[in-house]
């Protein structure tokens, strides 16, 4: 493989291809969330906040309970209640005691929330722009592709030689 990596870690050698591609997979992620959380950054909205107000809004006017929301996040966020604390006074979310049950509460993204998203659109359209112009769109696919493949949860139960990760 490339020497980017290498350079990168400080490191001369990988255990095996497996090890080396799963850094790759760890650095290349950590490169994306970094970009768009500086682009975040001068809106005053972290990349788990961002991410439960484009599900909020995803959600309509239903809205979603704490849970839902928990389920549909890109990184799987135990401190779901407090992003909804901090959305919430920043006029972003509004919660209110779900119909069904009562112990639970609904959370919908406000008209302020809305405004907040559009104004976020163009700064992380760049960067998904500069990011995954670096590819090829059969490139971008297949890149999708495999790296479904790393998190199914039918590949891996399919994998006859699976490996702990390092």
């Amino acid at each position: 493989m490339g020497d980017t990596l290498r350079r990168r870690l400080k490191q001369s050698r990988f255990d095996s291809s497996h090890h080396e591609a799963l850094l790759n997979v760890l650095v290349a992620a950590d490169h994306v969330k970094s970009r768009y959380a500086r682009a975040l950054r001068p809106r005053g909205i972290s990349l788990p906040q961002y991410n439960v107000l484009r599900i909020l809004r995803g959600a309509g006017e239903a809205g979603h309970s704490r849970c839902a929301i928990a389920e549909r996040m890109l990184d799987h966020s135990p401190d779901v209640t407090r992003i909804l604390d901090r959305l919430e006074e920043a006029g972003l979310v509004r919660r209110s005691p779900g119909r069904a049950d009562r112990r639970t509460s609904i959370a919908r993204i406000t008209p302020r929330g809305l405004a907040a998203l559009e104004v976020l659109e163009a700064p992380l359209q760049r960067q998904t722009q500069e990011v995954g112009g670096r590819l090829s769109e059969a490139e971008r696919r297949e890149l999708s592709r495999l790296l479904e493949k790393l998190y199914s949860e039918t590949a891996a139960a399919r994998s006859p030689d699976r490996e702990r990760m390092p």
